[in-house]
């Protein structure tokens, strides 16, 4: 949005030219997000307090040592995170982009998914939300939608090709199988990091870490100078992900100071199911599929795990 409102005012006054650039914009939108995190984190979590008399329901036969300091904390703190993530989205990045409005929308679609979640097992004092399998359709059929809309938007010769790392510049064509192959990506993702959320900041900071990797890598495959020196693929327009990835940056780091032991808040699966489609969504569009299963290394092992 700034963007958009500034740049052309560059011609009178020549230091708005810094918000041509995505780093600029990026830090801005890591900074935007842990402000807003740490000034709307305290009303935010007395407002769940006063809504949520038992806070989140902690099943029986866990640890005991859940049952004695995790009862009574409010959950659904994903709105927190949520509401910093977008917010700083929507004022520092190109909303002309197509792969920001992706990333945003399965973002807060998951949100939403989860938060119908949260909200049935508070209201019915339950560890039990939606069914796996209602959450599970939902999913897809999101995901569906979503890559389709990034398909239509990618380059041509590049719309169903996945990189595979460490090989530079190699694209696989995957074909028909394309569509199929980035839903199980996005969904998976999120599933993952939901399963992760068990312990205080346990699955918050490894998706902070995997947001800031992403972060360079959307810049370095959005940049075409950057592209042909490292010898990697080129996607025109993916590099105005870094923006929304610092803006995810920035919101985690605001949530786990409310998060980390003992947590104040829990950001249940309203968090977690969002966070997981947004890494999900920018692996996609970015062509590092692949490389979300490396950074994101704590999610696959939980997953395979369970």
């Amino acid at each position: 949005m700034l963007q958009e409102i500034l740049v052309p005012l560059a011609d009178q006054f020549s230091a708005l030219n810094v918000f041509r650039y995505i780093t600029f914009r990026t830090g801005g939108a890591v900074i935007t997000a842990l402000v807003m995190s740490f000034l709307f984190g305290p009303v935010i979590i007395r407002l769940l307090k006063s809504r949520q008399s038992g806070g989140q329901p902690i099943r029986d036969d866990g640890p005991e040592s859940h049952l004695l300091t995790k009862k009574g904390t409010p959950t659904v703190g994903g709105v927190l995170i949520l509401l910093a993530l977008t917010s700083a989205t929507l004022l520092w990045a190109d909303l002309s982009n197509a792969f920001v409005w992706a990333a945003l929308a399965i973002t807060i679609a998951y949100g939403m998914i989860g938060f119908m979640d949260d909200y049935l097992k508070v209201s019915q004092h339950s560890s039990k939300g939606l069914s796996g399998k209602l959450k599970l359709v939902l999913q897809l059929a999101i995901a569906g939608v979503v890559a389709f809309w990034i398909l239509s938007h990618l380059p041509e010769g590049m719309t169903t090709t996945l990189a595979v790392p460490f090989l530079k510049d190699l694209l696989l064509n995957l074909g028909w199988a394309f569509v199929p192959f980035t839903m199980v990506v996005m969904v998976g993702s999120s599933n993952a990091v939901n399963l992760t959320d068990g312990l205080d900041g346990l699955a918050i900071v490894p998706v902070m870490i995997a947001a800031g990797v992403f972060t360079l890598i959307a810049y370095l495959v959005g940049n075409s100078v950057f592209a042909i020196y490292l010898q990697i693929h080129y996607v025109p327009g993916a590099g105005e992900l870094s923006v929304f990835c610092g803006a995810l940056v920035g919101s985690c780091l605001g949530f786990l100071w409310f998060n980390a032991p003992p947590a104040r808040i829990f950001m249940g699966d309203t968090g977690s199911l969002a966070l997981g489609g947004a890494l999900g969504a920018v692996s996609v569009i970015t062509k590092h599929e692949l490389v979300l299963a490396i950074v994101g290394g704590m999610f696959v092992l939980e997953t395979v795990s369970v």
